[in-house]
C-alpha cells in the first residue's frame, strides 16, 4: 500500500519466479522500483511499462554464461490507483490475476481487465481500465498462489464466495480465505490483500471553478478561506492563500482550457489547481535582480510537499501541507 499525493492510495502485488534467496533479491528490486515509479506518480499502465523497461535492460545487461532464467523476467504485477474523492479505481496488470470486486450487496466478480504480458518480455502494451468501487465494498489482490492447487475457476468461485462472508475485520476475513484455500504450504507462495476503500464526502472535499481572468486569483482566495474557515483549520489561512495565489496565477498564464482549484481535507491539507495545459512551473532559485520566480520557492518552502500530476486532460499541480495543531 503506497500513498499518493491527493489523498489518494497505490495498491500493489506482485509475483517472481523461483524461490530462495535470489527470488527474494529480485523482488527486493522490483518493489524498490515499484516505489519509485509511484512517487513519480504515473499511471498504472505507464508505471508497468517503465517497470518492464527495467527488467528488459536488466536482462540485456546480464551475462548469458547461466541457463537459468532470471526471477524477474516473467515476474507478474498489478498496480491499483484508488482515489477516494471520485470512489473510481484505475488498474493495469502485468500477466497477473484480476482482482476481486465484493459489493456492499454481497455480489462480487473478478474485475473485467485486459491481460498484459509478464515483465520482460516486451511483447505487447499494457492496457489500464477504471472501475467505479461504491462505498463499503471490498478489493481483493492476491497472486496465483492462492488459487494453485485445482481447477482455477472452481477456486476463484470459493475466494469470491468467501470474500463475501462476514467477518470482524479485515484480519480475520484474510485468516478465513488463507485457512480454506491455503490450509498446508504448497508448492508456491500465496498473498492476499485486502482493501476497503472509502469515499470522502463534501465535508472532507470543496473544489470551485476559476475563470481565465487574473482578477479571479482573489476570488480563489476568498473560496479557500471561506472553507477552511469552515472547517475549523484557520491557522493554516495564511500559508494556504500563498499557494492558492502561486498556482492559480501560474494555471492562468499558461491555461488553455477552465481552471479547478480543489482542496482536500485528509490527515493533510491538499491544494490543488488542475488545468488543460502540460506545461509546469519549474522551481529555480530567482537571483536578486528578478522580478519574478520567487512564488513556487516559497509555496516549496512553507508547504510538506508539492508536484506535477500529469492527465490525459492536461496536469494538476498540488502542495500538501500539514494540519495545525492545537
Amino acid at each position: 500500500m503506497i500513498p499518493l499525493p491527493g489523498a489518494r492510495v497505490g495498491l500493489v502485488v506482485g509475483d517472481v519466479v523461483g524461490h530462495g534467496i535470489a527470488a527474494s533479491a529480485t523482488m527486493g528490486r522490483l518493489r524498490t522500483a515499484v516505489r519509485t515509479l509511484a512517487d513519480i506518480d504515473l499511471p498504472p499502465d505507464e508505471l508497468l511499462t517503465h517497470l518492464d523497461d527495467i527488467v528488459t535492460h536488466a536482462e540485456a545487461e546480464r551475462s548469458d554464461t547461466s541457463d537459468e532464467i532470471p526471477g524477474d523476467v516473467g515476474a507478474t504485477c498489478l498496480y491499483a490507483v484508488y482515489d477516494p474523492v471520485s470512489g473510481v479505481c484505475s488498474l493495469a496488470r502485468a500477466g497477473h490475476p484480476a482482482p476481486v470486486l465484493v459489493r456492499p450487496d454481497g455480489t462480487s466478480n473478478v474485475v473485467a481487465l485486459p491481460a498484459g504480458p509478464p515483465l520482460g518480455l516486451g511483447s505487447l502494451p499494457f492496457e489500464a481500465a477504471e472501475v467505479t468501487v461504491p462505498e463499503g465494498s471490498l478489493l481483493a489482490l492476491y497472486t496465483n498462489g492462492l488459487l494453485a492447487a485445482g481447477d482455477v475457476d472452481e477456486r476463484t468461485d470459493v475466494l469470491r464466495r468467501h470474500l463475501a462472508s462476514p467477518a470482524s475485520s479485515l484480519d480475520a476475513l484474510c485468516d478465513t480465505v488463507l485457512r480454506t484455500l491455503s490450509p498446508t504450504p504448497g508448492i508456491d507462495d500465496s498473498t492476499l490483500l485486502l482493501a476497503r476503500p472509502r469515499l470522502f464526502g463534501e465535508d472532507r472535499v470543496a473544489s470551485w471553478d476559476v475563470p481565465v481572468d487574473p482578477a479571479a486569483v482573489a476570488e480563489g482566495r476568498r473560496h479557500a478561506s471561506v472553507r477552511l474557515t469552515a472547517w475549523g483549520l484557520e491557522d493554516a489561512a495564511f500559508v494556504t492563500e500563498l499557494v492558492v495565489s502561486e498556482l492559480v496565477t501560474n494555471a492562468i498564464r499558461h491555461a488553455v482550457a477552465l481552471i479547478r482549484l480543489r482542496l482536500i481535507r485528509n490527515e493533510t491539507l491538499v491544494c490543488e489547481v488542475s488545468d488543460g495545459s502540460s506545461t509546469s512551473p519549474h522551481l529555480r532559485r530567482a537571483r536578486l535582480s528578478d522580478e519574478g520566480g520567487r512564488g513556487l520557492f516559497m509555496v516549496a518552502e512553507l508547504t510538506q510537499r508539492w508536484g506535477t500530476r500529469y492527465t490525459r486532460a492536461g496536469k494538476t499541480i498540488w502542495a500538501e501541507q500539514l494540519l495545525p495543531t492545537r
